[in-house]
């Protein structure tokens, strides 16, 4: 499994999060805004090092699942210490968008809107381990992958600082992946109902390390998951609940998952 490290400071890229590292590569935080960002709740933050930890997808169908299961339920399944929620689904369970699983496609057609793309696990030396790639700026071919793991979404916020999704009015909880400048990926989770747009003016104003982000599904779907045995100290809220109930999804219930990505150590 893996070892658990010390307290030590991560990138200066993430001075302004308080992260807590919990094994090597992988780092928690509660991170709130606060004055910056008005409208956007305290956020569940997990830093990854794509260097120490690998990203895997899975999709039910592949793993011979009749329907959907919960997270907690993929985490048996998986194994994996950490998981994720993907991107958006139809009522049949099917994946919106491209979806790959060790190279082989198990989403549907590219979605001609949106242009976020998860993309790990390279099949060529050179690139990064993992991306969050804006399709609207870089190419990703279909037919010879460039990464063995890849899930498709909505882009959030581009490497120019543009707002790529629109005022709405509409809040939810929001799964938000971000590729930082350090190269680092860092998942973060709302723990209250917020817009899309606010998360991104927030990343915008007050994350100047964020590289670019996607937005995964949302709502009930939104999810993250770090199993207990990674933790060794156990912070509070400024609401008295600790920070692994809350990573460890014991303050709300889970609804079932067609699809989730999980990270483990390399």
């Amino acid at each position: 499994m893996l070892a658990v490290l010390t307290l030590a400071p991560l990138p200066v890229a993430a001075t302004n999060i308080q992260w807590e590292p919990l094994t090597d590569g992988l780092a928690v935080s509660v991170w709130t805004p606060g004055s910056s960002c008005p409208a956007v709740p305290d956020l569940l933050a997990i830093d990854v090092d794509p260097d120490r930890a690998r990203f895997s997808i899975h999709y039910y169908a592949d793993e011979k699942l009749t329907q959907p299961i919960p997270i907690d339920q993929w985490q048996r399944l998986t194994g994996h210490p950490v998981l994720f929620n993907a991107g958006l689904f139809r009522e049949n369970f099917s994946y919106l968008g491209l979806l790959y699983k060790d190279g082989r496609a198990l989403g549907s057609r590219r979605h001609g809107t949106w242009q976020g793309l998860f993309a790990a696990e390279p099949v060529h030396k050179g690139l990064r381990k993992a991306r969050v790639l804006d399709l609207a700026m870089e190419s990703f071919d279909e037919d010879r992958p460039p990464y063995r793991e890849a899930a498709q979404s909505l882009m959030l916020l581009d490497s120019r600082r543009m707002i790529r999704v629109r005022r709405s009015g509409k809040e939810a909880y929001q799964t938000i992946v971000a590729e930082t400048e350090a190269g680092h990926i860092v998942i973060m989770k709302s723990r209250e109902v917020t817009s899309l747009y606010d998360l991104a003016q927030c990343l915008r104003d007050a994350t100047p390390w964020v590289r670019q982000a996607m937005a995964m599904d949302g709502g009930s779907s939104s999810d993250v998951l770090v199993v207990e045995s990674l933790w060794r100290d156990d912070r509070r809220t400024a609401g008295r609940v600790s920070w692994r109930a809350l990573f460890g999804g014991k303050t709300s219930a889970h609804i079932s998952l067609p699809t989730v990505i999980g990270v483990s150590p390399r």
